[in-house]
């Protein structure tokens, strides 16, 4: 939860949130009699301007949670959602010395490479994507495609993954993202995102021991535009159709969440409405497929932003329910000798171990490759409110 801002301060406003433990409660301004609570894995109180300190604790929690995913083998997703001007940029990307999730991931990530053994290689590619009025063609001219894959699913064609060999190249690649990113004024933030973004770092891993085997995984670190309504935010003309456009493709996004949070308490659900916006297409296996998936929820203290807040939280509740099986995508090459003297077909051992995730390598000679699940884990959508 982020201190009062200056419009916040100017108006007079009051906090109208508590946080105890894990739990947040939230009162309404008109009845403070009337009190909701919430439940998250995670509450981080920084109303008190310590913001140092939660950035680093935030880190800790739920940044290095997201690192022993990716080594483990594990597709990992981290997505920060709230009103506009809540934080939700601060806390993915961070402001001045104060860094948020997003680079302090990816060095931590590559000092992590720096230290390993030699008997391991690594790759890092990045790529950045920018959704503005859900439309993909400022990343390249002539635009981008979303295209969708039988084993694949969707993905975005023609987009460059970049190979990245230290901290350096990463941080400049992401400075030349958050340039594109389209920014306004509104009443209730001086830099509003008009935006999504998604950041993706593709993680692959090659140890060489009696065999070679390669573990490959994807981290997903997303830094949505925020909601918003007009009536606060006083958009008008293209500022207004870029916050209805950006609120309806939330809207979709909750949608989603809604239906994936139906499912996990057995309920028949027909429908996942994925397609109905290029965000859900995107997020598709960080929502409902193979990924450890955190969602950060922004929240404003004020009590002049009340009802944006109490809805922050619920969207926030609804994806504690949403309980995921992801796999670990690993490769292994095998000579074909030793399948043969093993009593193994190849044709049998891609039948027992499906890995919807993993990417395979280049075919070396006197070789098979064999694509296997190292581990199966089922977990529940984490969340966390700031």
């Amino acid at each position: 939860m982020k201190p009062d801002d200056h419009r916040e301060k100017d108006a007079g406003s009051r906090c109208v949130i508590s946080m105890d433990s894990n739990s947040t409660s939230i009162y309404d301004p008109r009845n403070p009699g009337h009190v909701k609570t919430f439940t998250f894995d995670l509450a981080y109180w920084s109303h008190n301007g310590q913001v140092r300190f939660f950035s680093k604790k935030v880190f800790c929690d739920l940044g290095q949670g997201v690192l022993q995913s990716a080594w483990q083998g594990y597709n990992a997703t981290l997505l920060a959602y709230g009103q506009t001007g809540s934080g939700k940029s601060y806390s993915m990307i961070g402001y001045g010395a104060n860094r948020g999730l997003v680079p302090s991931v990816c060095e931590e990530l590559c000092k992590a490479i720096q230290s390993q053994e030699k008997n391991k290689q690594y790759q890092v590619r990045l790529a950045q994507i920018v959704i503005y009025f859900q439309d993909l063609s400022r990343l390249k001219p002539g635009g981008l495609k979303i295209r969708e894959d039988q084993q694949q699913g969707f993905y975005v064609d023609g987009l460059k993954l970049v190979p990245c060999d230290n901290y350096a190249q990463i941080e400049r690649l992401m400075d030349q993202g958050n340039k594109m990113r389209t920014t306004a004024t509104t009443t209730m933030n001086a830099s509003s995102s008009r935006s999504h973004m998604v950041i993706t770092i593709q993680f692959k891993q090659v140890i060489f021991l009696d065999e070679a085997i390669t573990k490959q995984s994807v981290i997903n670190l997303v830094d949505l535009a925020g909601s918003e309504r007009q009536k606060s935010s006083g958009s008008e003309k293209d500022r207004l159709k870029e916050g209805t456009r950006v609120n309806l493709s939330l809207t979709t996004l909750g949608n989603v969440i809604s239906a994936l949070a139906e499912v996990a308490t057995g309920k028949k659900v027909l429908h996942i409405p994925y397609r109905d916006s290029v965000l859900t297409k995107l997020l598709q296996s960080a929502l409902g497929g193979n990924s450890r998936t955190i969602m950060i929820a922004a929240l404003s203290p004020a009590d002049i932003c009340y009802e944006e807040t109490l809805s922050t939280l619920r969207y926030a509740e609804r994806c504690t329910s949403i309980i995921y099986s992801s796999l670990m995508a690993s490769v292994l090459l095998l000579s074909f000798l030793r399948l043969r003297t093993g009593n193994l077909s190849l044709q049998s051992f891609q039948l027992g171990f499906v890995c919807s995730s993993g990417i395979l390598l280049p075919q070396q000679p006197g070789c098979q490759q064999v694509s296997g699940v190292g581990d199966y884990s089922q977990h529940r959508f984490s969340s966390a409110s700031s």
